[in-house]
């Protein structure tokens, strides 16, 4: 039996550089009854309680570390005991939003996490954010993308710890790759499609080199 997917938005700020921005995350739970994982705990750790009702959760995965996908990680890890991941080269970012705590694991490509039977492949897609990361899990036809690849386009490099080539060579050899009709569900807005948006990342690669 594979996992299931829950899904929660939360409100809160981006901040970065000086600005702040309102936002609205997507909070993604991959998991079964009695046990899940969080995928980027943003805002509320509240809500994000509620919604797991009552379920172990094992680990709290960050996509990347802006402050609106970690803000609430920390709080929600101390109310679960869970361990809250994040690949090394985001630690700067962290450390902006948190730093008087740490992850306590770090993740690398090609990782594989395992939650209710269910494998996610730990993918390294640099350019939003040096540490940011993809999520694949074959079995549910899904990746979840963090803000490396939204409806429309790629995530926003015009910030500090952002780079446009990178996020295009992620884009190019990380997840155009995948099966076209793999269901894209990203940090903010609503999913989509690796087949859908494949014709928009030919003309992105075109347009990054």
């Amino acid at each position: 039996m594979t996992a299931r997917i829950d899904h929660l938005v939360t409100s809160g700020t981006f901040s970065l550089d000086g600005g702040t921005w309102d936002v609205d995350n997507n909070v993604w739970i991959v998991g079964d009854g009695a046990e899940a994982i969080v995928i980027d705990a943003a805002h509320d750790a509240d809500a994000i309680l509620r919604a797991l009702d009552g379920r172990t959760l094992r680990a709290i995965v960050c996509t990347h570390a802006h402050n609106d996908h970690i803000d609430a990680a920390p709080a929600l890890a101390a109310r679960t005991g869970a361990r809250i991941l994040l690949h090394a080269d985001d630690l700067p970012l962290w450390k902006q939003t948190h730093p008087d705590t740490a992850p306590d694991a770090h993740l690398s490509d090609g990782q594989v996490l395992t939650i209710a039977g269910t494998d996610l492949t730990v993918l390294h897609t640099p350019g939003h954010a040096p540490g940011a990361v993809c999520l694949y899990a074959p079995d549910l036809n899904t990746v979840f993308t963090g803000d490396t690849l939204f409806r429309g386009g790629p995530g926003a490099t015009g910030r500090s710890f952002s780079d446009f080539p990178t996020i295009i060579d992620s884009l190019r050899d990380r997840l155009l790759p995948l099966p076209p009709d793999t269901l894209v569900r990203p940090g903010h807005g609503d999913p989509t499609t690796i087949g859908t948006e494949a014709p928009h990342l030919a003309e992105w690669v075109a347009r990054g080199h």
